[in-house]
């Protein structure tokens, strides 16, 4: 059975609640939904980016790139920002296309957060 690797974002929330930002287990990696950490006031647009680096750091940490991702999850609390956030998606994933969905939900736990984001990865190679 493949090593479980989990990957720390270094919230203070992680040991609390139980979760790891991002968990590899062989050649999968699975990134924890993901908010705008650092952006919280800011467009949609640019939460987007911010979570897409956050995300790129984790994805970096567990061995892969954004090239191996093969599905996005995307929670969008204003319908009419998914134009901007799949702008985004799409100047980073327009040749990889990876699965994804994108749905509109009540609220997020930080109530300035107009996305969050969730990422799943599978690399070439088992173990590195």
């Amino acid at each position: 059975m493949p090593a479980r690797q989990n990957i720390s974002g270094n919230s203070p929330f992680e040991p609390r609640i139980g979760f790891s930002r991002a968990v590899r287990m062989g050649n999968s990696v699975h990134v924890s939904g993901t908010g705008p950490v650092g952006a919280d006031q800011a467009s949609a647009e640019d939460q987007t980016r911010q979570i897409f680096k956050i995300i790129e750091l984790a994805l970096t940490q567990a061995g892969a790139t954004l090239r191996d991702v093969v599905r996005t999850r995307m929670y969008l609390t204003h319908a009419a920002d998914w134009e901007s956030v799949g702008k985004v998606h799409g100047e980073l994933f327009g040749d990889i296309r990876p699965a994804a969905t994108m749905v509109v939900v009540a609220a997020l736990l930080n109530p300035s957060w107009r996305i969050e984001i969730e990422a799943d990865a599978v690399l070439d190679r088992a173990e590195s």
